[in-house]
């Protein structure tokens, strides 16, 4: 099921998803490539598992869906910003935020 190509697939695609978050929401930070990544493959998942919740997947479909790349984008910046707020909501912000803290 799980292949080396089909990882390195997923990794990429969690990696663009992370830098896309990044671009999206402003006072991220400097955050280093590891978790940028964290957060692509993170919400990657989460994005993925909810379409396939939503609107189900046919695995003779292949691993690249438009829809399963819009949920990997959409789910890391929920990611992205939850993990902001939480950061903010305990008085310490993204390391090197863009505000001066």
């Amino acid at each position: 099921m799980f292949d080396f190509w089909t990882v390195l697939y997923l990794l990429i695609v969690g990696l663009v998803a992370g830098y896309f978050a990044r671009l999206v929401l402003t006072r991220t930070g400097d955050l280093s490539v590891w978790a940028t990544l964290l957060v692509g493959v993170i919400g990657s998942f989460a994005g993925g598992t909810l379409g396939y919740l939503l609107f189900g997947w046919d695995d003779g479909d292949g691993w690249v869906q438009p829809g399963g790349i819009i949920g990997s984008l959409v789910g890391a910046v929920l990611v992205l910003w939850a993990w902001r707020t939480y950061l903010e909501r305990k008085g310490r912000p993204m390391p090197n935020d863009d505000r001066g803290h």
